[in-house]
Formats: structure tokens, C-alpha cells, sequence
């Protein structure tokens, strides 16, 4: 599709598909692109908007850190489906973008139809877990700017987040998703982990019960610490659907594909009903 212009900042967006609008949100050092096979799978019912975060793909990476900040990426993300001639629509978000879908939810409920979180998170809630956090994404951050890109992306694929990675995922894969993020601009990574850090963003636990509208959780069922905070969310949002996903890890949507993205369209037929087209 291309460019929408947001404020003097471009977000790249694509588009497929006919029916209630979705958008669909990546993760941290991923691209739109990693939503293709879900997009195939539901743009004869849904029309899908996939969206390049700020720092990430062909969205702009600009040098203030302050562009980056949670609520400013909100913002503009809102006003990207409102230029795509929208005011509501389901919000899709995978780790990064199933946060940033739920500050969406809270900070502009008016925009949101439903929500669909993969691997995601209402934040930290101490004051004392948030700052060691952002202090934890500062180091990295100074990683990609000292060290380079190449030495980041090969410490992040070390991490144990994406361990069960190396039995799910073929070579060929994993070698993609290498090559994705190398792809990507040093300074829109670091910035993005200053900015929209789960330690920088503001603690949602506390206003789960507000989101009034369907929410599908999602985890790998290998993804121990993210099918706990799924598990503890779905206990406080009022319309809450908790899926695991079984036999794989954080990136569920990459590990077990077509358990994932069928997941994801049976619940949004479910509450077809309800969304506006």
C-alpha cells in the first residue's frame, strides 16, 4: 500500500483483504511481513492493515528517542488507521505489539473493537522492576550503538526467549529471521527500546477490568512466563479467551503457524457481530 504520514513521521502499511478492518502490530525487531501467512488466511473476511512500527521495516526511524515514546506511538498508530478511514478496528499485536495493542485498548478504548495478544503483557508493576528494566534496554540499546547491529542481532537470537526456536524453526527459518533484522536500522532499534521498553510504558495491570471489548490471549504453551501473565490477565479483562498454544515458544505465530492463525480467525468470526466494517 505505502506510506501513511502521521505528524510529520511516515508509517509503512499494507493492506489486503475485504471485510471489518484489523491491524495487525509485530514484535520488536520484526517487520510487517511476519503477519503473511495469518493475512492469507483471513483477507477473504477481514481487511487487513499491517503496519511497520516506528524504527522497524520501512517506517521512519528518526533520531529523538521522544518520537518513540509509548504514548506517542499510540497516538500516531491511531491516527494511521483514521487516515486509512477507520475509527475502530480489531488490533492484532505479537511480544511489542500486543503491548503496545493494549495501551491502544486503555489510552484510545474508542478506537478498538477487540484485541487479539500474542505473547504480550500489561507491563511491569513496580516502580523498581520498571527502572531496572529501562536500565536493561538502555545497555542494549548502547549494544547496537557501539557494538553494531550484526553483534546485537546475534546476542538477541542467544537469548533463552527464543530457545524452543532452534527445534521449531528449520535453518532456512531461523536464517530468515536473522537476515530480517539485520535488515533493520541500528538507530530505530535503539530507540524503540528506550521509548517503548516494557519498563518505560506505563503498568496496565491495575486497568485490565476497564478494556471492554472481546480480547484473545495467546501463548506458547513452552512460553512459561507468558502463559502465566496470560493466564493472570484473562482472570481480570471482563471478555477475556485464553488459547495456548501447544508445543511452542514465545513466537507462536512462527513455531506452530496454522495452530496460531486458525486460533486467531475462529475468534474473529466469533465476534464478527460485533466489529464495524
Amino acid at each position: 500500500m505505502g506510506h501513511i504520514t502521521v505528524d510529520g513521521l511516515d508509517y509503512w502499511v499494507d493492506r489486503y483483504g475485504q471485510g471489518p478492518p484489523v491491524m495487525l502490530l509485530h514484535g520488536f525487531t520484526g517487520s510487517r511481513s511476519t503477519w503473511y501467512d495469518l493475512v492469507r488466511l483471513i483477507e477473504a473476511e477481514f481487511t487487513t492493515y499491517s503496519v511497520d512500527h516506528i524504527g522497524h521495516g520501512r517506517s521512519a526511524s528518526p533520531a529523538s528517542v521522544e518520537r518513540y515514546r509509548m504514548d506517542r506511538a499510540v497516538d500516531d498508530l491511531v491516527a494511521v488507521m483514521r487516515a486509512l478511514g477507520h475509527e475502530r478496528a480489531v488490533w492484532v499485536g505479537y511480544s511489542l505489539g500486543g503491548r503496545t495493542a493494549l495501551q491502544v485498548a486503555d489510552r484510545h478504548p474508542e478506537a478498538v473493537s477487540a484485541l487479539v495478544l500474542l505473547g504480550a503483557s500489561p507491563g511491569l508493576p513496580t516502580a523498581e522492576e520498571r527502572e531496572a528494566r529501562v536500565q536493561a534496554d538502555a545497555a542494549l540499546a548502547r549494544m547496537i550503538e557501539e557494538d553494531g547491529l550484526e553483534t546485537f542481532v546475534d546476542y538477541w537470537a542467544s537469548i533463552p526467549l527464543w530457545e524452543s526456536q532452534q527445534t521449531r524453526l528449520t535453518g532456512p527459518q531461523r536464517e530468515a529471521l536473522r537476515q530480517q533484522r539485520l535488515a533493520q536500522r541500528g538507530v530505530g532499534l535503539a530507540n524503540s527500546l528506550r521509548g517503548m521498553g516494557t519498563g518505560s510504558q506505563r503498568w496496565l495491570g491495575d486497568r485490565l477490568a476497564g478494556v471492554r471489548v472481546p480480547v484473545l490471549l495467546a501463548a506458547g504453551s513452552l512460553d512459561r512466563k507468558y502463559v502465566g501473565i496470560a493466564q493472570e490477565m484473562s482472570a481480570t479483562l471482563p471478555e477475556a479467551t485464553l488459547r495456548i498454544i501447544e508445543d511452542a515458544g514465545h513466537a507462536a505465530h512462527l513455531e506452530q503457524p496454522d495452530a496460531f492463525n486458525s486460533t486467531v480467525l475462529e475468534f474473529l468470526r466469533g465476534v464478527r457481530a460485533r466489529l464495524s466494517e
